[in-house]
């Protein structure tokens, strides 16, 4: 994993329960459109669905990529 840098006086960045779409569990970073936030870790385990894509985890962000898209970064997968 890469280092993530945490700004402690952000307002909008935080760490967040979330599932990610995704068929690669190999990546550092994730559109925000792959990200569902969720309310906490059980919602997050309890939308798990590897067949479909789906990945409990732990996330940080969004923040905005030089190319202008929303990102979130992996902390961790909960599985």
């Amino acid at each position: 994993m890469p280092k993530i840098l945490i700004d402690p006086e952000s307002t909008s960045l935080d760490h967040r329960f979330a599932i990610i779409k995704t068929k690669r569990t190999d990546r550092a970073r994730y559109p925000e459109g792959c990200v569902t936030v969720v309310e906490d870790e059980a919602t997050a385990l309890a939308g798990a669905d590897a067949e479909r894509g789906l990945h409990p985890a732990i996330v940080y962000g969004p923040s905005s990529s030089s190319e202008g898209q929303r990102l979130y970064y992996l902390v961790r997968w909960l599985e």
